[in-house]
């Protein structure tokens, strides 16, 4: 079989939350978790995408994010920045930042709310990676943005050298079929509980919220999966999929997964407005989750 462009991306990558602390970011608890993803073995590290809460980041601290995390790896794994953005001038500037900043790879979210044509995606994706010669994964969650690029447009985008990698949240496994049928790109689920589905067709890994907590476990799975040993992967699978189904069940992503970093000591589970903390019930369900997982006490 074919190498995929982006195959180096094969594995976990994970969408690190952005800490805060007084509003302000908290670069001593970013370094700690960068240095816990790094000693798990995570094949690659996404600051800024929605787990990090970009759309409430200012411009200058989305760039920092990125600085940060580019100066805290210091060459030792990956960085795929979040530089996507609705306005595809924003995108290129974002891009060009991480770029010069020294990331590996770009994670380009699909333009949202003003809901391009097909047309229109391609054209935008097409100026982002002919303005910045980056790696660039293709991020389609229309659950978010309100519009599917269809698997056509992904083929059309397939034929430009530096996309290379589609981050796949439709949660369709006929749309990922397609695009693995029609393209030589790398295909990463954006969707945890989806991971070995995904794989089982062909996706090569996981961009990953889950593995903010667990990357131990969801690198075993993944590696079972791409070593073609299903029956392990399957039972990593069952024991991470109630983590993944009643944490991130609970409220939008990442309100439930900071709260439970904080239960884990490794997060202030501060938000942004508009996001707000899980109500009490909700967290004692989350509790609760934790425990039965084995990463509390009862």
């Amino acid at each position: 079989m074919t190498q995929r462009k982006g195959s180096e991306y094969a594995g976990l990558s994970v969408a690190i939350v952005t800490p805060l602390k007084d509003n302000a970011l908290d670069v001593g608890r970013l370094r700690e978790q960068v240095e816990f993803q790094i000693e798990a073995g995570t094949t690659s590290i996404v600051p800024v995408g929605t787990t990090g809460e970009c759309p409430t980041l200012s411009h200058e601290e989305h760039e920092r994010v990125i600085s940060e995390v580019v100066q805290i790896v210091a060459g030792r794994i990956k960085v795929m920045a979040g530089t996507g953005s609705n306005s595809t001038s924003e995108a290129i500037r974002l891009t060009r930042w991480a770029a010069k900043e020294g990331a590996d790879a770009s994670l380009q979210v699909a333009p949202y709310y003003n809901k391009p044509t097909q047309e229109g995606f391609y054209q935008h994706f097409k100026a982002v990676a002919e303005d910045v010669g980056l790696p660039i994964c293709v991020y389609n969650i229309p659950g978010r943005t309100g519009k599917n690029i269809e698997p056509e447009t992904i083929a059309r985008l397939a034929e430009i050298e530096n996309i290379t990698m589609v981050k796949e949240a439709t949660g369709s496994l006929d749309q990922c079929s397609q695009i693995l049928n029609t393209t030589n790109l790398t295909v990463l689920s954006g969707d945890d509980s989806l991971t070995l589905p995904m794989m089982s067709i062909g996706a090569e890994g996981i961009i990953s919220v889950a593995g903010n907590i667990v990357p131990h476990d969801v690198i075993a799975m993944v590696a079972a999966a791409a070593a073609g040993d299903f029956a392990t992967a399957q039972q990593w699978h069952h024991k991470l999929f109630p983590l993944c189904r009643d944490m991130l069940g609970l409220s939008t992503n990442p309100i439930p997964l900071k709260m439970a970093m904080a239960l884990l000591g490794r997060d202030t589970g501060e938000l942004r407005l508009p996001m707000t903390p899980l109500d009490a019930e909700q967290t004692k369900a989350l509790r609760k989750t934790l425990v039965n997982y084995g990463l509390l006490n009862s």
